[in-house]
């Protein structure tokens, strides 16, 4: 029988007080301490050994490996599971080797004051993460906790929402909850210059300014929301080509000659949980698919220079493969095709004849299912109007017995 050995206590505001007695029997038997100097001095004059967190992580996570066999106690602010260290540390060490003793939250005891239903609410950290992956949530009448990286952050979430068209929406910065030294500033992200104490967690509710871009979770963004050079799949048989992907959790997905990067990217979007990599050839496409990943706030892309089918060599395996450059190479449909496991799934879009003949071949020796996308825009003709035709677009769908 595994023995445990690592505790992981959630602790708030108001200290060892608000602790249950099973976080304390903890405490109480621990032979070292980890934390950061603020919770360690929590401890008092405690004589027990005691570390502080390194940067990077993962020299603290190996050292504290090393005292295995020994009591040891890691003090964490809150909930430990909640973007907390307790993540890191079970899937690091072992669920089996450790015990975790959650806290209240930021998130709940935010959700307490507002009176917001957290099961309805988007938290995210921005703590050791980039400012842009703010942008995977903006969304009208959308309720955001946000865990600060420090006092800063406030201001450039309100920066953010504003140069995103979200300038009206309604901010609330709670610092220090749970303990004497709580307060709570409200405000507007258009108009916010408040200075913040360094533990704060943002409340936000979005309000999209008239004739803003909204960027919605589903797909099928706004063209205009891309940096591209031409090189994208339009926003209907985007939308079309995402419903076909069918992201689902955690699942690892190839974009293809990724031009812009659209398709990983609202992948991401609809799934936050997925990986995906998209391999491209151009260095200023990679450019405008970098600049693209950031501005729509997705995490877990990949990109790999190169082109296919050489480029796909030594790939993380993929469960799903979307095709959209290089679909006229057969190679390029093979080399995919043989990349995924059985039931992994191979979308491709061509739009030139060649293109097309390859997939219907291709459908030929591995079954599936061809859809031709034919989208038109009303346009003006002088002082008329009629339908202006996209380029059709054929799609193949298949799935690997």
């Amino acid at each position: 029988m595994t023995q445990v050995w690592l505790s992981i206590i959630g602790i708030g505001e108001d200290g060892l007080r608000g602790l249950n007695k099973s976080a304390n029997a903890s405490i109480g038997g621990a032979e070292v301490f980890v934390g950061g100097t603020r919770h360690l001095a929590m401890l008092g004059d405690d004589p027990r050994p005691r570390m502080t967190w390194h940067n990077p992580l993962r020299e603290t996570v190996a050292k504290i490996k090393a005292l295995k066999g020994r009591q040891v106690c890691v003090l964490a602010s809150g909930d430990p599971m909640s973007y907390g260290i307790g993540v890191t540390l079970t899937r690091e060490i072992g669920l089996d080797q450790c015990l975790v003793i959650p806290h209240q939250s930021a998130f709940s005891l935010a959700c307490a004051q507002l009176g917001w239903p957290l099961a309805e609410v988007d938290c995210l950290t921005l703590h050791g993460r980039p400012l842009g992956l703010l942008n995977l949530h903006l969304r009208p009448n959308a309720r955001l906790l946000i865990l600060s990286e420090d006092g800063t952050t406030p201001k450039q979430v309100a920066s953010l929402l504003k140069a995103n068209g979200y300038g009206d929406s309604a901010i609330a910065v709670f610092e220090h909850m749970g303990g004497p030294k709580e307060k709570r500033h409200d405000g507007v992200a258009r108009t916010w210059r408040r200075k913040t104490a360094d533990l704060n967690t943002i409340a936000v509710v979005c309000c999209v300014d008239t004739g803003a871009n909204r960027l919605m979770r589903p797909a099928g963004l706004p063209d205009d929301v891309y940096q591209h050079d031409g090189q994208l799949t339009k926003r209907e048989v985007r939308a079309i080509t995402i419903a076909a992907l069918s992201p689902a959790p955690g699942e690892v997905m190839w974009d293809v000659g990724a031009g812009a990067g659209s398709i990983a990217i609202e992948f991401l979007r609809a799934e936050p949980t997925a990986r995906a990599i998209a391999i491209e050839q151009n260095p200023k496409r990679i450019a405008n698919i970098i600049a693209n990943g950031e501005n729509l706030g997705v995490r877990n892309l990949n990109i790999i220079e190169g082109s296919a089918p050489t480029a796909l060599k030594g790939l993380a395996k993929p469960d799903v493969i979307f095709v959209g450059g290089g679909v006229s190479n057969a190679k390029v449909l093979q080399a995919c095709w043989r990349a995924l496991p059985s039931g992994g799934r191979l979308i491709a879009n061509a739009v030139s004849m060649e293109g097309e003949a390859q997939l219907f071949a291709f459908m030929q020796r591995h079954g599936g299912e061809m859809t031709r996308i034919a989208i038109s825009h009303l346009d003006g003709m002088g002082d008329l109007h009629a339908w202006r035709a996209m380029r059709a677009v054929s799609q193949y769908a298949g799935q690997k017995p």
